[in-house]
Formats: C-alpha cells, sequence, structure tokens
C-alpha cells in the first residue's frame, strides 16, 4: 500500500469553519447536537457510564473538566473515558447505513471533552462534529473496503476522535497527520456481529474507539510519530476529494427507539397496525416479522442486562407491542422481567426475507403478520426504520423526540430550557450547556 501525504484530510479538518458550511448542513449540526446529548444524558443513568467514570477515577484521577450527568470533574482523558461510556450505553444515537454502525457516538465524547478543556463556544463543537462526521464516515467506507470485514464504531470512531480532538487542540497539519495515523493503526477491530449475537456491554465498541483516538493526540503531543493513514493510501484518496462539497452527514439516519437499529423496522410496523386497527396486545395470538437476515441473527434471548435487551430482537418488538413506545423506561434493568413482555416474546417468529434480505444495507426492511386470538390476521406494509435520510429529519423531528427519549430523566421545564440552550445562541460556553445539564 502506498500513502501519499498531501495534507488534503488534514487542511479540511482544521481549516473549515462555521461560515463554509451550506445552511442546510448547519442546520443538520444543530440536529446532531441535540441528537447527541440526548445519548449521553440518557447514558448517564446507565451501568455502563456508572463503570466508565469508576474507571476513569481510578486510572486518570482528578481534573476540571466535567462531564453530562456526573458531579465529578476529570482530567482530558479521563474526560474521554467516562462520556465514551454513555455515548452509546442506551442505543438512542444516530448512524449511518454504509457504514453499518454509529459515527456521532464514536466521537462525541473526545470532541466534547476537548470543547471542554479548551473553553470553545457551541459553534465551535457543532464545526469540529461536523468534519468529524465527514471524515469518519469515509475513513469508514475505506476501511470496510480495505480489511473485508466488519470493522464498527469504535474501530472508525479512534479516526474520529482524533480528527475533532486535534482540531480543538489546535494541532498544526503535520501533527494532525501523525495523531490520525496513529488513531488508524492502533484502532480497535470491533468485531461486532459477534455482539450481535452474544450481546454485552462491549456492543459497538465505542469506549476503546474513542481511548485509542485520544491517545493518538495524547501521544502525538508527547513526541511519538506515526505515518500512514487510510484515506491517503491511493486505493482512497478519492473519497477524501469530496469533502467540503458533498456530506455524509445528510446521509445519517436518526433513531427514534432505545435499541439496535435492525429492530426498529418490525416495532414501527407493528405499532403502526396497532394504531389503525385499534387492537391491545392482549388480543395477539401470534406475530411473524419477517425480515433482513443480520436484523434475524440478532438475540431472541430473554435478557438479564439493557445491552441484551438493546441487541435482541425479540424483546425490543415485544416490549414495543405491550407498552407502545420502546424508551428507557422499556430497557433499564427493572423493566426486563416484565411478564406481559416476556409473554409477548413467546409469540413472536422472525422470518428471513429474501426480498428484503437483496435489499440490505441500502435498505433495513421489514413487514409483520399479526393473527389475533379470535383468527383475524392483520398485514403491514413494508416499513424502514423511522428518522432514516430520506426522512429528511429537522429540528421539529430531533425535539419531538429529545422531549419523548428524555421525559424519564428531566423535568420538562428543563427539557425547555436545555433545547432554548442547543439551538437559540450558538456563541454561547459548551461548558454553560454542560453546568445546565448537571445542575441539581
Amino acid at each position: 500500500m502506498q500513502f501519499h501525504t498531501d495534507y488534503r484530510v488534514e487542511n479540511y479538518i482544521l481549516n473549515t469553519t462555521w461560515e463554509d458550511l451550506p445552511k442546510e448542513i448547519q442546520d443538520r449540526a444543530v440536529v446532531c447536537g441535540i441528537d447527541l446529548t440526548t445519548a449521553l444524558l440518557l447514558g448517564s443513568h446507565g451501568r455502563q457510564f456508572a463503570a466508565g467514570e469508576k474507571l476513569a477515577q481510578s486510572v486518570c484521577g482528578d481534573g476540571e473538566i466535567p462531564v453530562v450527568g456526573s458531579q465529578h470533574t476529570y482530567n482530558l482523558l479521563g474526560a474521554v473515558i467516562a462520556m465514551s461510556h454513555a455515548s452509546n450505553s442506551f442505543d438512542i444515537d444516530d448512524g449511518h447505513n454504509m457504514i453499518k454502525g454509529h459515527p456521532g457516538t464514536s466521537f462525541v465524547a473526545g470532541i466534547l471533552a476537548a470543547a471542554l478543556e479548551q473553553g470553545i463556544s457551541y459553534r465551535e463543537y457543532l464545526t469540529a462534529l461536523v468534519v468529524a462526521y465527514e471524515v469518519t464516515i469515509r475513513f469508514a467506507l475505506a476501511e470496510q473496503e480495505h480489511y473485508k470485514y466488519l470493522h464498527s464504531t469504535g474501530c472508525y470512531g479512534a479516526f474520529g476522535t482524533a480528527a475533532g480532538m486535534g482540531r480543538l487542540c489546535r494541532m498544526d497539519k503535520e501533527k494532525l497527520n501523525t495523531a490520525l495515523s496513529i488513531a488508524d493503526f492502533h484502532a480497535p477491530v470491533v468485531p461486532v456481529m459477534r455482539s450481535v449475537t452474544t450481546p454485552s456491554m462491549n456492543k459497538d465498541g465505542v469506549p476503546f474507539g474513542a481511548l485509542v483516538g485520544a491517545m493518538a493526540v495524547l501521544e502525538t503531543l508527547s513526541g511519538s510519530s506515526g505515518r500512514g493513514h487510510l484515506l491517503e493510501a491511493e486505493e482512497y484518496q478519492h473519497l477524501a476529494q469530496t469533502l467540503g462539497s458533498s456530506y455524509e452527514i445528510m446521509n445519517l439516519y436518526f433513531k427514534p427507539y432505545t435499541c439496535c437499529r435492525w429492530a426498529h423496522q418490525p416495532i414501527a410496523a407493528g405499532l403502526s397496525l396497532m394504531r389503525k386497527y385499534g387492537f391491545g396486545p392482549d388480543q395477539i395470538k401470534e406475530a411473524v416479522v419477517y425480515t433482513f437476515d443480520a436484523a434475524a441473527r440478532l438475540s431472541q434471548q430473554i435478557p438479564t442486562e439493557t445491552d441484551e435487551a438493546q441487541y435482541n430482537i425479540a424483546y425490543p418488538v415485544a416490549a414495543a407491542l405491550v407498552h407502545g413506545d420502546l424508551g428507557y423506561l422499556q430497557v433499564r434493568e427493572e423493566a426486563l422481567q416484565n411478564p406481559a413482555v416476556l409473554d409477548m416474546m413467546k409469540r413472536l417468529k422472525f422470518i428471513v426475507d429474501p426480498v428484503l434480505e437483496a435489499q440490505f444495507p441500502q435498505k433495513r426492511l421489514a413487514r409483520i403478520e399479526v393473527t389475533l386470538k379470535d383468527g383475524t390476521l392483520f398485514r403491514s406494509e413494508t416499513f424502514s426504520a423511522p428518522g432514516e435520510a430520506t426522512d429528511h429529519v429537522d429540528l421539529a423531528w430531533i425535539t419531538e423526540k429529545f422531549r419523548r427519549i428524555t421525559s424519564p430523566v428531566l423535568e420538562t421545564e428543563k427539557q425547555e430550557k436545555l433545547l432554548e440552550l442547543l439551538t437559540s445562541n450558538l456563541e454561547i460556553p459548551v461548558r454553560r450547556i454542560v453546568d445546565f445539564i448537571n445542575q441539581q
């Protein structure tokens, strides 16, 4: 493999300004800022975040950087460790179909930690998010083509974290090139399909990707050297040539439910039938879901931990049919032994449909057939998951999601004040937003 260092990627990361971004990209940045705040907020109420904080305290000690949802403060690396254990904890973060994972959650911890350390404005934070999305998604496409293996979120998150943190730490292009090369070389493999079939806190490998990306920046600032990242390789330089002219951030999807994206389609299909025909969960005799192979391979076992509930196909669908929604209250561990949900799981069947499988991953589709106890049969249309790029998610969509998803953990008044901070004045320091969240 031949690497050609022309600093195209580094110059894009370092020199892009808010004013350079088209209006629709600025609007999308605000949407992403709200959505990633939602993920961090919800995640701060989970066991994975508690483990991350304990780890950060034990290996990094104290500092002056706050983290979302905590009264502790950390040094830079500690803040990255803590928040990277929150951002993907409830699987409510954005994704990108063609890289089969979640770019935003992969780098938000590092970028937010660096933003807080550097005392930057919300505008500059959002700009850093945009450039991180753009280079991360392109790097992920190169990575999957190069390795011929599904390296998931944490793997390309190392690169995105180094990109965003390198920008905010005001590296020059040579040092940033070094940091990106180190992050690429040391990025975790993240065999995500293993986590699909055997779910645990391993999930998408977000904390370790963020840790590698942050360490790549710190290693570079300490004098380490590294050369050659995939976007400099001859085979993949074409991906970097579109930086600043086309925007992958517009191809993101956004998740309304706290579970793997591959369960969202049958949830939407089932809830649509219930609303249309007015039947309740106690009337269902059987529900058959027709979907694609990767979704059908998700665990169908009764979960004992929230991560097992999220990386599951049967539990989320059953819980949504019983409760009419799937959010924090339905996947937290206190809810996992609900008899009505466990009974509904027994009434579900999952079948791989060749027509739907042929359209994966460009499209992720499912339909459901529900038979009632009186013999009535209802068939849904074929559903994509809500919040796809083709749905043109806007501020109204994302604020409705924010209100619904955070309602169990934030009072209405605080929700509205936080939304105002996240939308009305981009010049405020990022620290002010995090301090407001953490007010008791």
